[in-house]
């Protein structure tokens, strides 16, 4: 991938869409955790805890690449982002819940995200071909969390303003993730065929059993069918964008960042219709 766009556009692509994220954000968001605790807790176990064990096994089951299995894993530990909050949004999820769990996942990633990804690492034995350092995923998780507090004191202080932001925003998040994706398969042009045959199916069954799960198992434990959709779309839609922007700045290898460019295509596709369908259910 040309140089420029790694080492500046996506930095600051992550930035845009993190600021975004924090035009959604007040510190009530981080308080009404407190008085949904089930549903949190409930979506938590599943993001941080079931969807990581399941994509494990489909890495296994499919016998990935192991640079392309790593990309996987990480993208199952990235956090959602401001798409999940839109797709809560279309589908009469509860919005509130949804920006409370964006904004808890985004602050635990950072201890999830390293720990998730180098034991995957240290499973395929690509210890001297990659490696994730604590110190530089501090710096990974600085580039994130300052445009969300900066995003955050813009709403503080600027409501009309921010919502006034917001719907550019979004839409800005949305094309920038789309020029991410079509570098990063421009860059492996020569072998987007084989990553799409190899990794395209299990990045598709990750993506349709995380919104499925997501839904089901929180409806399962008496969570209400709106917060049930919140985690759904919360525990669907990841930050690919995030998971990008690790792989290629942090572990320096664009082969790790196929599998969130290739999930961040399906998971429009398969996000939209299951959001159809849970519609007409209700």
């Amino acid at each position: 991938m040309d140089s420029a766009l790694t080492t500046v556009g996506l930095p600051i692509a992550l930035a845009i869409i993190m600021f975004g994220l924090g035009l959604d954000l007040t510190l009530a968001d981080f308080r009404r955790i407190g008085k949904n605790p089930k549903a949190v807790a409930i979506a938590l176990v599943c993001q941080i805890v079931v969807l990581p064990a399941v994509c494990f096994g489909l890495v296994l089951a499919f016998d990935l690449d192991p640079l392309l299995a790593i990309g996987m894993l990480l993208l199952a530990a990235s956090p959602g982002g401001t798409t999940a909050n839109l797709f809560s949004h279309l589908f009469r999820g509860d919005v509130a819940l949804n920006i409370s769990l964006t904004a808890i996942n985004s602050i635990l990633a950072l201890l999830t995200l390293p720990l998730i990804t180098n034991a995957a690492i240290d499973h395929f034995d690509q210890g001297d071909s990659v490696s994730l350092p604590f110190g530089e995923v501090v710096q990974v998780f600085a580039i994130v969390l300052i445009p969300v507090a900066i995003g955050m004191a813009v709403k503080a202080s600027r409501p009309v303003f921010a919502a006034r932001m917001d719907r550019p925003v979004r839409i800005g998040s949305a094309i920038i993730l789309a020029v991410l994706v079509l570098g990063i398969l421009l860059d492996q042009r020569e072998s987007v065929s084989d990553y799409l045959a190899d990794v395209g199916i299990v990045a598709a069954l990750f993506c349709a059993i995380s919104l499925v799960v997501g839904y089901v198992v929180p409806r399962a434990l008496g969570v209400r069918d709106d917060q049930a959709i919140a985690s759904s779309m919360e525990i669907g839609v990841h930050n690919g964008t995030l998971a990008i922007f690790v792989a290629v700045e942090v572990l320096d290898s664009t082969e790790i960042s196929v599998p969130a460019a290739v999930y961040s295509i399906v998971m429009f596709v398969l996000a939209t219709a299951w959001g159809m369908f849970l519609s007409r259910k209700a």
